[in-house]
């Protein structure tokens, strides 16, 4: 079930103008549900609305993502969306933001912009040794007509890639909660390597995520923090196929 909510489109000051251009966030959620109050708080100075995928009645263990993102942007796409930020529920942009963001979107619209994706070991550290110190997501990409998407497998783009956006960096971050409970780290590993185990998807596995010797952490630098505040519940928030990877 998709829901839409739209706000008032505001003026927003891009690099030499005033622009009004309407900028949605999209995501769905399903073991995550409890967290998407805070992520629409978070989003609330940034975009103009929001379109959700509730995945919660779902038969199958897993559905497909490919088929809830291309239903999310043929949604926004049809709410005269300009602009689209895809997003999760365990996952919230410095609070910056709110005022960059009209500088983002003003610009060409050939553009897809990127955030540092930190990966949350505390609520207020993030890992920064080797492969996570490197991770980006470009999010935040232009509306594009829906027979234009093509089907995405896991990890794959929101975007179609052969429209050729340029890849740009926001110079903003993405903080992701989910790796804050040891435990989570070690059931992300497990899911992946279930729904993916011949690594075809990708080269490097899975393994690292659950992998803490040498870790480096960074705390949120002054200025840079995200809102709402979070307090992590200890919860799983995904699917356990721990029973798959002990048979």
């Amino acid at each position: 079930m998709i829901a839409v909510e739209m706000k008032p489109l505001r003026w927003r000051r891009g690099r030499w103008f005033w622009s009004r251009q309407r900028i949605v966030a999209v995501f769905s959620y399903r073991y995550d549900a409890h967290l998407v109050s805070d992520l629409i708080a978070n989003l609330d100075p940034v975009v103009d609305g929001w379109i959700a995928f509730d995945d919660r009645a779902a038969a199958e263990v897993f559905s497909s993502e490919p088929q809830r993102r291309h239903a999310l942007l043929c949604a926004a796409y049809e709410a005269g969306a300009d602009w689209i930020l895809a997003m999760d529920p365990d996952e919230r942009l410095e609070t910056a933001a709110a005022d960059r963001i009209g500088q983002l979107t003003s610009g060409s619209r050939r553009n897809a912009w990127g955030f540092r994706l930190r990966e949350m070991y505390t609520p207020a550290s993030y890992r920064v040794d080797g492969v996570w110190g490197q991770k980006m997501q470009h999010r935040l990409f232009p509306a594009c007509r829906p027979d234009l998407h093509r089907s995405q497998g896991l990890h794959g783009a929101w975007f179609p890639e052969d429209l050729r956006f340029k890849l740009r960096d926001s110079g903003l971050n993405l903080y992701h909660l989910k790796m804050i409970e040891p435990k989570r780290r070690a059931a992300r590993r497990d899911l992946y390597n279930h729904l993916d185990p011949d690594r075809r998807l990708q080269q490097i596995g899975y393994d690292y995520l659950a992998d803490e010797s040498e870790a480096v952490l960074e705390v949120i630098p002054a200025g840079r923090d995200y809102f709402p505040a979070h307090t992590d519940d200890g919860g799983l928030r995904m699917a356990d196929v721990s029973a798959d990877r002990q048979g």
